[in-house]
């Protein structure tokens, strides 16, 4: 959520519109904070494994991520590992009011790269999925395919309206566009904050990487995402200014930052920095 989408005019409700943008400018900077350390460590990790010709590094933390001998599926996962840098880092910039109304040339040529970046990717992760095979179950390799159909027509519908000059609904896309391209880094964070709440794998099988618990971030990560249904009721809250219900997505919102900086801490602390 950025806190002015310049779609909607100021709340009429000061108190609570207040609330509601004190909450979604928390979260964007939890969020910057959070992806851009994601992006350090696909840079240090496996820009510092692919120049040094370490390929079998790949493998301690992507499963089938190197074989040897195939240099087209190894090359295509590469590009997809290290086009990801390229989103968590560009995404938050997108969505920060200085950047794009003070550097607009910026903002159109990465929203430009933005787009295509996650269109490529998302098509390279499927193609990974379906042929290289990955962890998880077919529940999880569906679902993961669903949210790359999100991420394209998202992204259509953003260069859409932006061509025809509609920017008020091109932003709405291109925030719902950002929530369903986020869904990789959405998961690890919820995952690494059940471990830290549980003290360990609760829920499934970290050797299989498949259970109950797996199949339900999954649903609520990308078939379903709830980042997604969180952004269209700040939409809402942001279009009908009730004191009440803007209050109540001001909580909504406090309470999923406060999931995701218990997550990012444990990703940090458990999974990127030891790695880099």
């Amino acid at each position: 959520m950025t806190t002015n989408t310049n779609v909607l005019p100021a709340l009429r409700v000061p108190y609570a519109g207040k609330a509601l943008t004190i909450s979604a400018t928390v979260w964007l900077t939890v969020t910057t904070l959070g992806q851009w350390l994601f992006g350090l460590y696909i840079l240090l990790f496996y820009g510092k494994a692919t120049a040094v010709g370490d390929f079998e590094r790949w493998n301690r933390v992507l499963p089938h991520g190197y074989v040897p001998g195939d240099w087209t599926g190894n090359l295509t996962i590469g590009i997809h590992v290290l086009l990801a840098a390229v989103l968590v880092v560009g995404g938050p910039l997108q969505l920060m009011a200085p950047v794009r109304d003070r550097f607009r040339t910026l903002h159109r040529w990465l929203g430009r790269i933005y787009v295509g970046t996650a269109m490529t990717v998302s098509t390279l992760g499927v193609i990974m999925v379906w042929t290289r095979g990955t962890v998880g179950d077919t529940f999880m390799h569906v679902s993961n395919s669903l949210q790359a159909l999100y991420i394209i027509a998202f992204a259509l519908l953003s260069i859409q309206y932006a061509r025809q000059r509609q920017f008020a609904q091109h932003r709405v896309w291109a925030l719902r566009l950002f929530m369903v391209v986020s869904g990789v880094w959405f998961f690890r964070v919820g995952l690494m904050f059940w471990l830290l709440i549980n003290g360990g794998p609760v829920g499934f099988d970290p050797n299989t990487f498949t259970g109950p618990f797996l199949t339900v971030l999954s649903l609520f990560t990308y078939a379903v995402p709830l980042p997604l249904i969180v952004l269209e009721i700040y939409l809402y809250a942001q279009h009908r200014q009730n004191r009440t219900v803007s209050l109540l997505t001001a909580a909504l919102i406090g309470l999923c930052t406060l999931v995701m900086a218990i997550g990012i801490f444990g990703a940090t602390m458990g999974m990127w920095l030891p790695r880099m």
